[in-house]
């Protein structure tokens, strides 16, 4: 639906790129002419993903592994992602989450969700902002979200709470950065399968999780190609009076059931006790991952 190279000269950031939807987000870029730069933990995935996407579009894809929890690696890998060159987009995408009775829920449960969403965003978004601003860059902001920002959602609270922060985050640099050129909205996807997002949010449950989609009004998942497609036009020139919007592509199944988890309040102490042995499994097998 793109003419080609509509992104030719554009150098986007997305964080969480090497999987999921930023992977596939990094893609849809590159396709159509930008140069993306893809940051995350795993370094040999990055570089895998990168690899994929040079090969596939035949646009440069920088592979940074940084952890975007820690102030300082963000701030040093802005800097060396502006010694080639000024960024024109970024991509707020790297998020965590897991299923969990809130009273379950340690301080270090808390902190592994909100350092990543809620600091991390921000400090992501303050170092390339100010790049920018010190430069008289215009640039474009886009914050990956969810619905829950609008109601909140049972058993994801953490996440909840730094998804709706980071909302807010976004509305007022809105205005705050809107005299630089500074361009900032947000998109509040549905259900886009993805391998991560099963296997935390919908744990057991594997290609059955989302086989019955009746609550939704269009009866089905969302196509990677619908959210890539709001991502590219919200990155690309030609809007620029857009800002500091929220928007959902969910196939309105947040009007029709509010979206969230409420579904769980049936579940017993037995049915939690075995979610949380399944993500303790996930998470063990990804840490066995990132240290290969």
């Amino acid at each position: 639906m793109f003419q080609n190279n509509l992104l030719k000269g554009k150098k986007i950031l997305i964080t969480g790129g090497g999987t999921g939807l930023g992977k596939e987000m990094a893609t849809a870029y590159a396709k159509l002419g930008a140069e993306t730069v893809i940051i995350g933990r795993r370094e040999s995935v990055l570089q895998e993903t990168a690899k994929e996407i040079e090969g596939s579009t035949g646009a440069k894809c920088t592979p940074i592994a940084c952890d975007i929890r820690v102030a300082q690696a963000i701030q040093d890998t802005v800097d060396e992602v502006w010694a080639s060159g000024p960024l024109t987009g970024l991509v707020n995408n790297a998020a965590g989450n897991f299923i969990s009775r809130t009273k379950d829920l340690s301080p270090r449960g808390f902190d592994a969700i909100a350092n990543i969403v809620f600091h991390g965003t921000f400090y992501m978004t303050h170092a390339v902002g100010k790049k920018w601003i010190e430069g008289g860059h215009k640039g474009s902001i886009i914050n990956i979200l969810t619905t829950w920002v609008w109601n909140g959602s049972p058993y994801v609270v953490p996440s909840a709470m730094s998804k709706a922060a980071v909302g807010v985050m976004g509305q007022s640099l809105a205005v705050e950065w809107g005299p630089h050129g500074i361009r900032i909205n947000s998109i509040c996807p549905g259900a886009f399968p993805t391998e991560g997002m099963t296997a935390r949010l919908n744990p057991g449950q594997g290609d059955k999780a989302y086989s019955d989609m009746s609550g939704n009004p269009w009866g089905r998942v969302g196509q990677m190609e619908e959210l890539t497609n709001l991502a590219t036009f919200l990155m690309a020139d030609g809007c620029d009076y857009l800002t500091g919007q929220t928007i959902a592509i969910d196939g309105a199944q947040y009007q029709a059931t509010g979206g969230n988890f409420s579904r769980m309040s049936s579940f017993t102490d037995a049915d939690w006790e075995a979610i949380r042995g399944l993500i303790k499994s996930t998470n063990e097998k990804d840490k066995a991952k990132r240290a290969v």
